[in-house]
């Protein structure tokens, strides 16, 4: 079997050559940055902690000679990443109750994604609803079901059934099962935040 890029970089991890780790490192950073920052809105002040946790998962999954390579290192990286931001995300919950909505509007807007790239102004109101919107989001995510979440989150970076099957070890029928209820739970989730009346003012 012809061996890939991907497996020659572990080859060499586990083989402890010069240089092995700080490329894998570079290898998978990108994608472990912006994994948690997607789920997270922004790089907040234990950011490098959730890297580093992320990458203490990879280097011991690598060592202990278990990543049994059915996938590309970077769906791999991206799923253990989903794993720490969703765990961090479910511990802000509790610790505050919901996500702080105003550090959501201050980060959403600093998370990278356009970059150097030219922006048309956007009247204020619309950006405050779209990242109120976000912040919605990203709390229920945290209240869902961590394999629905990941799978929301894989299709979201343009992983197919086929790649998400392999990346979180199940079939592709469990992976689509997954993803429509992931996206009507999440559709539900918000519909009903968005639209049931408080408790003083339900009719009884």
């Amino acid at each position: 079997m012809r061996e890939t890029a991907d497996d020659e970089l572990v080859d060499a991890f586990q083989q402890g050559r010069p240089g092995a780790g700080g490329a894998l490192y570079d290898r998978l950073y990108p994608v472990v940055d912006a994994t948690l920052v997607r789920i997270l809105g922004r790089r907040e002040h234990d950011h490098a902690d959730l890297v580093q946790s992320t990458f203490e998962q990879i280097v011991s999954t690598l060592s202990r000679r278990t990543f049994a390579r059915q996938c590309g290192l970077p769906g791999w990286a991206a799923v253990l990443a989903c794993h720490v931001g969703l765990n961090a995300l479910r511990s802000r919950r509790r610790e505050r109750g919901a996500i702080d909505r105003t550090q959501a509007l201050d980060g959403d807007a600093r998370d990278g994604s356009g970059a150097g790239q030219p922006v048309a102004p956007v009247p204020l109101e619309s950006q405050l609803r779209a990242r109120d919107e976000l912040a919605a989001v990203r709390r229920h995510l945290g209240a869902m079901d961590p394999d629905r979440v990941t799978t929301l989150l894989l299709n979201a970076m343009g992983y197919d059934l086929t790649a998400i099957a392999t990346l979180t070890s199940t079939s592709v029928a469990a992976a689509q099962s997954r993803l429509s209820r992931g996206r009507r739970e999440l559709r539900a989730r918000l519909v009903e935040a968005t639209h049931d009346p408080a408790p003083s003012t339900r009719s009884r």
